[in-house]
């Protein structure tokens, strides 16, 4: 792990939004995932970047897909949002 993954602390949400994103619409590429995720570019580079590092998505022929450990952590976010915390809202979904 380099210094730039040990400093940066994702939001549990955010990274729920892109994969849920990913699963309900298909492979995106870059920009219109970042847009239907709610996130600046820059911003969502930087989780795109951590969440490839833990293999949660990949980049295929220029499109993001989800991995099956990104569809099994997305799984375990929700159960423990709805256990804790009782609701989801982690919808930014923009056209």
């Amino acid at each position: 792990m380099n210094s730039r993954d040990q400093e940066f602390k994702p939001d549990l949400y955010v990274i729920a939004r892109i994969i849920k994103t990913l699963m309900e619409e298909g492979p995106l590429n870059k920009t219109k995932l970042a847009t239907y995720s709610g996130l600046a570019y820059d911003k969502f580079i930087t989780y795109l970047d951590w969440m490839s590092s833990k293999e949660f998505v990949a980049e295929e022929n220029g499109l993001i897909i989800v991995l099956d450990e990104g569809i099994r952590t997305y799984q375990r976010l929700v159960e423990w949002i709805l256990k804790y915390v009782g609701k989801l809202k982690f919808s930014r979904k923009r056209f």
